[in-house]
């Protein structure tokens, strides 16, 4: 750039600077997008740090009946992450999310949209088994809540599949059934949010297979277009 042009910017750019400074702007937060993104060993230990509060952690009372606190694995930098509900027997005894016959139908799920589950990041919205395998109890999603926020705040997905009722409630901070809140993106906090039937209620119930495919068809355009 020839130095009298650059001249000219710098003192456009000094003129800006002192509009915004009289206008009571202290600082710019220019968010530079080959910055946003911390790097995949970054993401790993952070990860690796969280995984040792979870399996120390005793905020509610799932930890005396869990064998093994299930924080979640795949990518640190998955576009696409999925968070369940709680781990089932399999999960609890191998320490990983979804290996189980639900976790056997996700996987395939997750093919049929052209990815590994290497490729996205599985978890649930609490960490430990509740006994018996029953619902997660309202205490135990928000003694949860800030594991799962850390997670979602490290990975960075472009896109959260929630996968069932207590998933899609708590993160939409809703009271509608899935049937209601599935079929279309939500906002969380800049995020799509998709919600679809849980694998497990997908077991019992294969009729409707045919609904979650048309969610993760949208899932699959939107992550390969960046739009609805």
């Amino acid at each position: 750039m020839p130095t009298d042009k650059l001249s000219d910017l710098v003192e456009e750019l000094k003129h800006q600077l002192q509009y915004f400074q009289s206008l009571g702007v202290e600082g710019l937060n220019i968010p530079w997008q080959q910055d946003k993104a911390a790097p995949a060993n970054q993401k790993r230990e952070l990860l690796c740090q969280l995984q040792q509060k979870v399996a120390q952690c005793q905020s509610c009372s799932l930890y005396l009946t869990r064998k093994t606190p299930v924080l979640g694995e795949g990518d640190v930098n998955a576009q696409l992450m999925f968070i369940g509900e709680a781990p089932g027997y399999w999960e609890d005894v191998k320490g990983r999310p979804f290996v189980g016959k639900a976790g056997q139908l996700l996987t395939n799920i997750i093919r049929a949209i052209g990815l590994s589950r290497q490729e996205v990041y599985i978890t649930n919205i609490v960490k430990c088994r509740p006994p018996g395998n029953r619902n997660p109890k309202t205490e135990e999603i928000e003694s949860c809540r800030n594991y799962l926020l850390q997670q979602i705040n490290i990975i960075e997905p472009k896109v959260i599949c929630a996968l069932g009722t207590f998933s899609a409630q708590s993160l939409l901070d809703s009271r509608l059934p899935i049937s209601r809140l599935r079929g279309k993106f939500w906002d969380y906090h800049g995020i799509k949010l998709m919600a679809t039937f849980h694998p497990a209620f997908l077991l019992r119930n294969p009729y409707r297979k045919g609904e979650t495919w048309e969610d993760m068809k949208k899932i699959k355009a939107y992550l390969q277009q960046g739009s609805c």
